[in-house]
């Protein structure tokens, strides 16, 4: 193609790019001129900004950014944890598929052995360390207890609580004053009574436990009977008012000094008992202190009959210290 005009040497020395009136083919356009800065530049201007510019520069936002920078957040957090989220997820979503399958009658059945386990295990922990139930076969302790009576039994005395005078006591039989028990006929529920038993749920019937009210404690001097027909301890003369009022008490001689560990217990219902007076000949007739189970709180069932069983300070508060003490 011509040239428009002619060519000149340059005055440096230098030839002038020729200028053509179309464009020549096979050129690419050439790139426009920028201002972008090297990379590197670029990186180092920024750290420069950076350090000049203040720590932490509040900027107003806007509602729509605020929700965007808590979307962010969350995302961030969800992308952090992502693989132990999902676990999560899933689980809960088997446990819940899961319940969803099972009938109405599984679930109720599943509550009701819960309580009942619990109910178990609690009564056998409060048997164990705080109440037992016993059941009352004679009239030993009549009018205070009555045959067929269940009480229960504070286990916290003899310890860590002291026994007192007048305490109503339920003691194992170590010393043979009752007569042994007749074997009974095993039935096909006989392991549930006995395993209600065990656990508390049902009284003690097992007839070789005694119940009786402590009348000396370790070191007393008991004697039966003073000029008025009074029994006394330590020379002092007992009003007893918890002994059956319908017949009046036979008189049974005995004067006895309570050794360490031991106490003497006698019957409320005193011309039907076989309490201390009548097996003197065994152990003097006294009860060890090991084998006494506890103290006898109240009175459960019959519920006309439920009431707190009482001591009657009162009765002995006049009783000085045993001699010694």
């Amino acid at each position: 193609m011509p040239e428009t005009e002619p060519r000149t040497p340059d005055p440096q020395g230098q030839d002038r790019p020729r200028v053509a009136a179309s464009a020549i083919p096979g050129d690419e356009p050439a790139e426009q001129p920028t201002t972008r800065l090297p990379q590197a530049q670029v990186a180092d201007e920024h750290a420069g900004a950076e350090a000049a510019a203040p720590a932490v520069v509040p900027a107003p936002a806007s509602q729509d950014g605020s929700a965007g920078a808590r979307r962010a957040d969350r995302g961030d957090r969800d992308r952090t944890a992502g693989p132990a989220h999902a676990d999560a997820s899933s689980r809960r979503a088997r446990k819940a598929r899961a319940r969803e399958g099972r009938s109405p009658l599984f679930l109720w059945l599943k509550e009701v052995a819960t309580v009942v386990i619990v109910a178990i295990v609690l009564s056998f922990l409060i048997k164990t360390f705080l109440f037992r139930a016993f059941y009352i076969p004679s009239e030993s302790m009549v009018n205070t207890l009555d045959v067929n009576d269940r009480i229960f039994v504070n286990l916290l005395v003899p310890e860590p609580m002291a026994l007192q005078r007048g305490d109503v006591v339920v003691f194992r039989d170590s010393q043979g004053w009752l007569a042994p028990a007749a074997q009974k006929t095993k039935g096909p529920f006989t392991w549930v009574q006995d395993g209600l038993t065990f656990v508390g749920l049902l009284p003690d019937n097992s007839e070789q436990h005694l119940v009786k009210r402590v009348i000396g404690l370790p070191g007393d001097h008991v004697v039966c009977c003073d000029a008025g027909g009074q029994l006394t301890v330590n020379g002092a003369p007992l009003d007893e008012k918890y002994i059956n009022s319908v017949e009046i008490p036979q008189v049974r001689d005995f004067d006895v000094v309570v050794p360490a560990g031991k106490v003497w217990v006698m019957g409320d219902n005193r011309n039907h008992s076989a309490d201390s007076r009548a097996h003197m000949d065994t152990n003097g007739g006294f009860v060890n202190e090991s084998d006494i189970e506890g103290k006898a709180a109240v009175i459960a069932w019959p519920l006309n009959r439920m009431s707190v069983l009482d001591n009657y300070p009162g009765v002995f508060s006049s009783v000085p210290a045993p001699t010694g003490k």
